[in-house]
């Protein structure tokens, strides 16, 4: 790679992880002001990904199914029914606001475990990186989001409503806080780093 290649590599790097924080600012923003849509907006799109993951997941297999043994098909078939269920499940229940309320509340449980396993990952990333100019940003974010997840998984069912949306919101924005940190310390004479 030459020099130039090399700077506008770098460039483009730099822009996209400025964007992407900046994107997390804002969302994270908008989840703080308005946390329970977020709750809700979260739930509804885990429900269209679930969703869209048994269509595709029940087609790929068909698809697939002569170049695979058939007890390999019939239990892919059975994950993408079972995700399929679950998409639909949820999106039905949306419309009931008390079973909405409920699986948000469950949904909020989940990304509590979420959150403990990526605020661990972060930390020691911010360490692994410790020498680098703005690593306190990541140590931090692993910090804040792991406490974030510790006070999902304990909160009272009742209260993960609308707590969920403020804490994916926190989240968001320290992630973004971070972003914009690491990238703007990335000079010319250091390689981008690879993406994880």
């Amino acid at each position: 790679m030459t020099v130039d290649e090399r700077q506008d590599s770098l460039v483009t790097f730099k822009a996209f992880a400025i964007a992407e924080g900046i994107v997390l600012i804002v969302l994270g923003v908008l989840a703080l002001i308005f946390p329970v849509v977020a709750a809700s907006w979260t739930t509804g799109l885990i429900a269209v990904l679930f969703l869209v993951g048994g269509i595709v997941g029940w087609i790929s297999n068909l698809a697939r199914s002569s170049r695979m043994a058939r007890w390999v098909c019939f239990w892919r078939l059975v994950v993408s029914t079972l995700f399929l269920v679950a998409g639909a499940s949820m999106i039905s229940n949306m419309k009931n606001p008390a079973e909405a309320a409920v699986q948000v509340a469950t949904f909020a449980l989940a990304i509590g475990i979420v959150f403990l396993a990526e605020g661990v990952v972060a930390f020691f990333t911010g360490l692994e990186h410790a020498k680098r100019s703005g690593s306190g940003w990541a140590i931090a974010n692993g910090v804040i989001t792991f406490i974030l997840g510790l006070l999902i998984v304990t909160m009272k069912f009742w209260q993960l409503s609308w707590v969920l949306g403020v804490l994916v919101g926190i989240s968001f924005l320290f992630s973004g806080i971070d972003l914009i940190a690491f990238s703007s310390t990335l000079h010319d004479d250091n390689q981008p780093p690879a993406l994880t």
